[in-house]
């Protein structure tokens, strides 16, 4: 798959092949939509409360003797029947953190940058660095690419100063983040995607270097296994002897 490379201009510079495995992958719909649901449940504070017929303020004499009146029995004027009473089933503070494995994380990521990519909605930029901290500089960068006024997503190898004070007043236009602390959400939140060239190879580290990580543990395994087998080959010939 290629990909343009744009300058700070938003001139044409070079063409790039982007790595199939990250940017051609096969979309997982139900894993987007699981992720999603995950990082919103986490970004949710679970502060939201409501008090209970004891928690509620007064209420502890009865309103009236329970027989003779021709009136219901009542125990409490905070009764969750009674207005001002406590509420049933409200809700209480509670986490709401979804814990999601890394490999599935992992491959959410990768399937969310397919997506942008089968939707010609990712741009490359030869360069996000910034000269000021200037907004007016920044939003002329951004307008100069081909994203059409969208709401953007920019990933960048590393958040300078300058880049951090000039974006931070266009955060609701284009939010930059970098590579290293990417997730699924953020992409899936923006319509268009654009990513800076040198975060490219950070990128692909990033979801593609776990791979070659389970080598060594796949090694140490198979050391212990052979280990294994001659001991459980010791054992057995212990056993023949005993028995003869």
């Amino acid at each position: 798959m290629k990909a343009v490379v744009y300058t700070k201009e938003g001139k044409k510079k070079d063409e790039i092949v982007l790595n199939p495995a990250i940017y051609a992958a096969r979309v997982n719909v139900r894993l987007l939509q699981e992720v999603r649901n995950a990082y919103a449940a986490n970004l949710r504070r679970g502060t939201a409360d409501t008090k209970t017929r004891k928690e509620v303020r007064g209420g502890g004499k009865k309103p009236w003797k329970q027989k003779g009146t021709g009136r219901a029995r009542a125990g409490s004027i905070r009764s969750p029947i009674w207005r001002g009473g406590g509420t049933v089933f409200g809700p209480h503070p509670r986490d709401y953190t979804v814990h999601l494995p890394s490999s599935m994380r992992r491959q959410a990521i990768i399937s969310a940058l397919s997506l942008r990519a089968g939707q010609k909605n990712l741009v490359l930029l030869e360069s996000a660095n910034m000269d000021a901290p200037k907004t007016k500089e920044w939003t002329q960068l951004i307008r100069a690419l081909p994203i059409k006024e969208k709401r953007a997503l920019c990933i960048v190898r590393e958040i300078s100063q300058n880049l951090k004070r000039a974006s931070r007043n266009a955060l609701n236009w284009v939010d930059v983040k970098s590579a290293k602390d990417l997730n699924a959400y953020q992409i899936l939140q923006r319509e268009k995607l654009i990513i800076e060239e040198d975060a490219l190879p950070i990128l692909e580290e990033k979801l593609l270097s776990y791979k070659k990580s389970r080598l060594p543990h796949a090694e140490v395994t198979e050391e212990k296994a052979e280990k294994v087998e001659k001991v459980e080959k010791v054992q057995k010939k212990e056993k023949g002897k005993k028995k003869s």
